[in-house]
C-alpha cells in the first residue's frame, strides 16, 4: 500500500463500501463533533478516509453541517488531499443534469457558518483567489473524461445556504453573472481546507437545473426528490470516477496548496 499522506473522500453514506478493509474511527476534534466517524480503508493501493458529509443516515442538512470539524478531522488523519463529490443543480443550459463540473471558483452566499479556524488573537489571511488545488482538479477531470462524463472545467459554483432552493430571481441573478452551477456544501469546506494546507477539489454531479431554465417552460424547477433520483442514477459513475483518480494520483502533490502558514493552535497535531 501506498504510504503517502491519506486521501480523504467526503460524500454519500454508501460511497465507504468502495473501501478494501474498512474500519470506522470515531473521532473527535477541539471544534466538537464531525459528520460522522471516518472510514479508513484502501483504494486503488492508496490509503483512504472517507466520511459521509451529511451523517451515515443523511440526518444533517447543509447548513448545520460542523464543517470545521469534519475538515480537522480529515487532518488528524494525515489526509493530504481531499476530493468532495457533491449534487449542484446547473445555472446554463449546456450544462446538463448528468454532467460533471470540476470548478475552479467559488462565490459564497451562506451566512452563519464558521468558516476558518483563526479567531484570535493570533490572525492569518488566507488567499482564496484560487480555491481549488489546480492538480486534484485535472486528474478529477481526466477520470471523469475516461469514464464517459461529459466534463466542465474552469466554472463557478455559487453556494447557498440551503435547505431551501433560489426564487427565480435568485437563479436569474446567479447565471447572469455567469456562474456555472450551484448548491449548499461547497463553502467553507474548500477555504478550510486550504487553511489547513489541504488539497481540495470538488467533484460536482449535476442533477438538475436550478430554478426551472430561464426562457424554457418545459424545464420544470428543481425538487428534492428530483435531485435524489439524478444522484441515484448516477452514482455509479461517481464511484468509479473517484476509484479512477484516487488510483491516478501521482504518490507526491506538484501543487502549492500545502504553502499555507501552519496554524499555532495545529502545529502540534
Amino acid at each position: 500500500m501506498d504510504e503517502g499522506g491519506a486521501i480523504g473522500i467526503f460524500g454519500g453514506s454508501g460511497l465507504y463500501q468502495l473501501l478494501e478493509g474498512a474500519r470506522e474511527v470515531k473521532v473527535a476534534t477541539p471544534f466538537g463533533p464531525p459528520s460522522d466517524s471516518i472510514w479508513l480503508g484502501e483504494m486503488g493501493g492508496r490509503r483512504v478516509a472517507f466520511m459521509p458529509r451529511h451523517g451515515r443516515e443523511h440526518s444533517i442538512p447543509p447548513q448545520r453541517i460542523n464543517f470545521r470539524a469534519n475538515l480537522y478531522a480529515m487532518h488528524q488523519a494525515k489526509v493530504e488531499r481531499i476530493l468532495a463529490p457533491c449534487a449542484v443543480g446547473s445555472l446554463r443550459a449546456e450544462i446538463a443534469p448528468g454532467h460533471v463540473v470540476i470548478p475552479d471558483q467559488f462565490v459564497d452566499r451562506t451566512w452563519g457558518r464558521a468558516d476558518t479556524y483563526w479567531e484570535g488573537p493570533q490572525v492569518q489571511h488566507v488567499s482564496a483567489a484560487d480555491p481549488y488545488c489546480p492538480e486534484l482538479g485535472a486528474q478529477a477531470a481526466a477520470a471523469a473524461s475516461r469514464q464517459g462524463a461529459t466534463v466542465h472545467q474552469g466554472e463557478t459554483l455559487v453556494v447557498i445556504q440551503g435547505p431551501r432552493f433560489s426564487t427565480r430571481a435568485e437563479s436569474r441573478w446567479f447565471s447572469g453573472q455567469g456562474w456555472g452551477v450551484i448548491g449548499m456544501t461547497g463553502y467553507p469546506e474548500a477555504i478550510l481546507a486550504r487553511e489547513l494546507g489541504i488539497c481540495y477539489c470538488a467533484i460536482a454531479l449535476v442533477t438538475d437545473y436550478d430554478a426551472g431554465l430561464e426562457g424554457s417552460a418545459d424545464i420544470a424547477p428543481v425538487t428534492h426528490e428530483e435531485v435524489l433520483k439524478v444522484f441515484a442514477a448516477n452514482i455509479g459513475r461517481v464511484r468509479q470516477i473517484l476509484f479512477d483518480v484516487v488510483k491516478q494520483l501521482p504518490g507526491q502533490a506538484g501543487c502549492s496548496c500545502a504553502a499555507t502558514q501552519p496554524l499555532p493552535q495545529l502545529a502540534s497535531s
